[in-house]
C-alpha cells in the first residue's frame, strides 16, 4: 500500500486496516519462528506498513 493510498483513507478505515495489518504481522512472525518463511523481507514490509498507518492516524488526529 502506497503512502498516497494511505493518505486518502479516513481515520476509521485506517484503524480497521491497522488491526488487519497487525494481525497479518503477528501471523508472519509466528510462521517465521516455526520455519523460516521464503521471503523474510515480508516481515520488514509489514512492520513499515504498520508504522505508516500509525503515523497517518496520528497526523489526522492532530489535524482535527
Amino acid at each position: 500500500m502506497k503512502n498516497s493510498e494511505i493518505k486518502g483513507l479516513a481515520i476509521e478505515e485506517l484503524r480497521s486496516k491497522l488491526v488487519a495489518e497487525n494481525e497479518n504481522l503477528s501471523k508472519l512472525k509466528f510462521a517465521h519462528s516455526i520455519t523460516p518463511i521464503e521471503n523474510p523481507m515480508r516481515l520488514k514490509e509489514a512492520r513499515k506498513l504498520v508504522a505508516r498507518l500509525n503515523t497517518e492516524i496520528r497526523a489526522k488526529e492532530l489535524a482535527q
